[in-house]
């Protein structure tokens, strides 16, 4: 239940961070849980930050080992939802990071998502400054056709 990186992991994490600066791709870190929720609930501190708290303790760590922070696209946590030993949730072997790099075409897939998602947001700021448009009520067509 803990985000604190165990000194063998930081090792190898540190040891691979200068490696992976000198790839020219970027990176995405994950972090995940097994499915075991703690006793504060879904409302409190959960799986999920437990989950995004690992993945950037460990995206730390390989910033300390030598990664250009600029590398780092993404950092999330999954909690549960990618279970790495489906038939047993609960079994520690779920609870991991994955250091993900990406190809050429995943980047462009995540920056083609982020622009859409741009252009969104400045349509939904453009429309409202806009006045608000009044609603209109339906006529009932005359019976006599007048």
């Amino acid at each position: 239940g803990s985000a604190m990186v165990k000194p063998y992991m930081r090792d190898i994490l540190r040891a691979i961070g200068g490696v992976l600066d000198e790839v020219p791709n970027r990176l995405t870190i994950e972090g995940h849980t097994d499915a075991k929720p703690f006793s504060a609930g879904e409302i409190g501190y959960s799986n999920w930050e437990l989950s995004a708290d690992r993945a950037n303790a460990s995206r730390r760590e390989l910033i300390a080992g030598g990664l250009s922070g600029s590398k780092v696209l993404r950092v999330q946590g999954l909690a549960a939802s990618m279970l790495f030993e489906k038939g047993n949730p609960e079994s520690p072997l779920n609870r991991r990071i994955s250091v993900i790099v990406m190809n050429r075409e995943a980047e462009d897939r995540f920056f083609q998502a982020a622009r859409i998602e741009a252009i969104d947001d400045d349509e939904d700021a453009s429309s409202a400054d806009e006045e608000p448009v009044q609603d209109i009520k339906p006529s009932r067509p005359s019976l006599t056709g007048r």
